[in-house]
């Protein structure tokens, strides 16, 4: 049988509840919906870290963040560890990265991992411009309307060359990968992306809980000035957000387009999956935190779709995004040479009604030990920086685990969290320590424990010898015979 070719779409901060097919009565996203009816919608996937580079850099390695220390935004994958691009480019896959996102690979290994990567046009407008209308928009990140003014920005230039690319691809088998910045902050859009929500239709967010929270929530409120914001701005922000994500459905839309004049659709799998989520409001916070476990920046939008794969599933049980490359790895027909934590979706695609998973893990932040290594970032985030290094304990390690219907999650230095889901949906009422849970909590301990035990290491693949010869010095001469 011939293996399928893939292309895998990677947007960057995109709530899976931004989508209509995840349930947005707001969103106008018809190409990743149509996208969603050919193929499985996977409705509880979660990230394993909330942050760009670490969530990277474990659904490319099946590895959660703590088995080799990938938990920052600096310390990348090695020439030496494995990753889902490299694995199938030694498998004989043709191997095309569309763009310039290395945020997750340490320098020399793009190379090592695709046959062809960067841009085939020329990006013209910078990346992140730091003109805001004022403070206050800075810090939730809002510039608002940008002008037509003919430049290309990153994903515009990461489409044309997907484009370009599909008009003439290899016989096969291949993989496209297309990481995209959008819709990441800062929240700024063109027309028609700009005007092409309702202010007036977008809900509020989700409110600060009133009762006991992480400390790192009213830290950032205090920190940013984000009493300042008022509800008309949080729907502007949000309002952009949403035009963003339009014009990310409309990139989506194209690359399928040219998938489709390709005549390759048959045999193509499409892969569309976010790093991780954003706050955009709820809780009164904007953006992300290393230690963040709420649904909103964790919860992913996970679609799997053609390549002859059944249509217009879903499956609602637990799913872990590390389970994306043995997914990929069963339906190319290669084995994965190291050992890893993903579970292939392969079987739910054919039977979504069977249990995957239990439990699904999130982790991130940092011991206080750590406090040195933590980023230092400019203006804008420079606030979130500062407040990471004054209070390091707000960004201490935390741990989410997550089943069907709770959300228990474990921080190093603060109070632990209990949230039954199928009440509580956006996980705003803390019922840890209460006395008829205490059951349950326990049960998540002993689930937490379990995993870290499980997965607190890897074995290299590669073996040493036991006892390598060593080379030793030349014995000293004897101290010359007195006279």
């Amino acid at each position: 049988m011939t293996p399928p070719n893939f292309v895998i779409i990677v947007p960057d901060q995109l709530r899976a509840d931004a989508l209509g097919c995840f349930g947005n009565d707001l969103a106008r996203t018809p190409h990743i919906d149509a996208l969603a009816e050919r193929g499985t919608v996977f409705e509880q996937t979660y990230v394993q870290h909330p942050v760009c580079s670490p969530s990277r850099a474990s659904f490319l390695t099946g590895w959660y963040p703590h088995v080799r220390g990938h938990r920052t935004l600096t310390h990348l994958l090695q020439p030496d560890e494995p990753n889902l691009l490299r694995i199938l480019k030694d498998a004989g896959y043709h191997v095309t990265w569309a763009g310039t996102r290395g945020d997750a690979l340490a320098p020399g290994v793009t190379e090592l991992s695709a046959h062809e990567y960067g841009l085939s046009e020329k990006q013209t407008r910078p990346g992140f411009n730091k003109d805001f209308p004022s403070d206050t928009w800075a810090r939730v990140f809002y510039r608002g309307r940008i002008e037509r003014d003919g430049l290309t920005d990153h994903d515009e230039a990461a489409v044309r060359t997907a484009e370009r690319w599909l008009a003439e691809p290899p016989s096969g088998p291949w993989v496209l990968f297309v990481p995209l910045f959008a819709p990441h902050c800062p929240f700024q859009a063109e027309e028609p992306w700009f005007s092409l929500h309702d202010r007036a239709a977008v809900p509020a967010p989700v409110p600060p809980s009133g009762g006991p929270e992480p400390g790192f929530k009213e830290a950032i409120r205090r920190k940013y000035g984000l009493d300042r914001v008022s509800p008309e701005m949080w729907r502007e922000v949000a309002a952009v957000y949403h035009g963003m994500v339009s014009r990310l459905d409309d990139h989506v839309g194209r690359i399928q387009a040219a998938l489709r004049a390709s005549g390759a659709d048959d045999r193509t799998v499409s892969l569309f999956f976010a790093d991780h989520g954003e706050y955009l409001g709820d809780y009164g916070l904007i953006e992300k935190w290393p230690s963040g476990m709420d649904p909103c920046i964790t919860r992913d939008p996970l679609i799997v779709s053609g390549g002859g794969l059944p249509a217009g599933q879903r499956h609602d049980g637990m799913v872990e995004l590390v389970d994306v490359l043995p997914t990929v790895l069963e339906l190319a027909g290669v084995t994965a040479p190291h050992r890893h934590f993903g579970r292939s979706l392969v079987p739910v695609l054919h039977d979504p009604g069977r249990e995957h998973r239990r439990y699904a893990f999130t982790e991130g932040g940092f011991a206080e030990e750590e406090e040195p290594q933590l980023e230092r970032p400019a203006y804008p985030y420079d606030l979130k920086g500062d407040l990471q290094h004054e209070r390091p304990h707000l960004v201490g390690k935390a741990v989410a685990v997550r089943d069907r219907d709770w959300t228990y999650v474990w921080r190093l230095y603060e109070p632990p969290e209990l949230y039954h889901r199928r009440d509580d949906p956006h996980e705003t009422v803390n019922l840890a320590g209460r006395p008829e849970h205490t059951a349950t909590e326990r049960r998540f301990e002993q689930a937490l424990l379990r995993w870290q035990v499980e997965t607190a290491d890897i074995i290299p693949a590669a073996t040493d010898p036991r006892f390598p010869p060593v080379a030793l010095a030349a014995p000293a001469p004897p101290p010359p015979t007195p006279a």
